[in-house]
Order: structure tokens, then sequence, then C-alpha cells
């Protein structure tokens, strides 16, 4: 099994110099398009995608989480650090139970 990496270039060129293959992209459509040719390699088990990239296509995303066994996706902060948007764990912990932890 192998790894993948679909993002923006800095990410996946660094991605690249560890050995793992991967697609640049700069817009949700070709991003769709890098996400389903990895759905059809069959021979992926992590894909790692930066969170911007995740967040253009996000139903997309979802379903290959909930509804697929491989590739497990990983989301990865591009060059520019986490999504502005993104909750931490510890806010999500408290969000789901209602407890600070």
């Amino acid at each position: 099994m192998h790894y993948y990496a679909i993002g923006d270039e800095d990410t996946v060129l660094g991605f690249r110099y560890a050995g793992v293959p991967g697609d640049i992209v700069k817009s949700a459509e070709a991003a769709r398009e890098a996400l389903e040719r990895v759905l059809r390699r069959r021979d992926v088990a992590i894909l790692i995608m930066t969170d911007r990239v995740a967040d253009w296509i996000r139903p997309e995303v979802n379903r290959v989480r909930f509804d697929f066994e491989l590739p497990l996706v990983v989301e990865v902060p591009g060059p520019a650090g986490p999504s502005p948007e993104r909750k931490d764990l510890l806010t999500l912990i408290r969000e789901a139970v209602g407890i600070k932890v």
C-alpha cells in the first residue's frame, strides 16, 4: 500500500522529496479530479491532503472518510498554517461532551 499527497505546490513538493507522489492542485475542480484518480488506483492506503484543499471539496472528502475503507484521509496544514476556521481538538471535545478537558 502507498501514500499519496494532494495539495498546494510547496506541500506536494515536500512530500515528493520524501518519496510520496502527489498532485499539485489550484482549484476545487482539479482537487476533485485528483481525488477520483486516487480512488481508482486502489493501491493508496493513506491520502494526505492540505486542509484548505480538503475544505474546497469537503463533501467528497467526507464521502471517502465514511464510505470507503481505504484510503485513510489525513489533513495537514499547508505552508500558511492551519485553516483559520478549523477548530482545535480541545474545542471539538468541549463542544461534543460539554466539559473542559
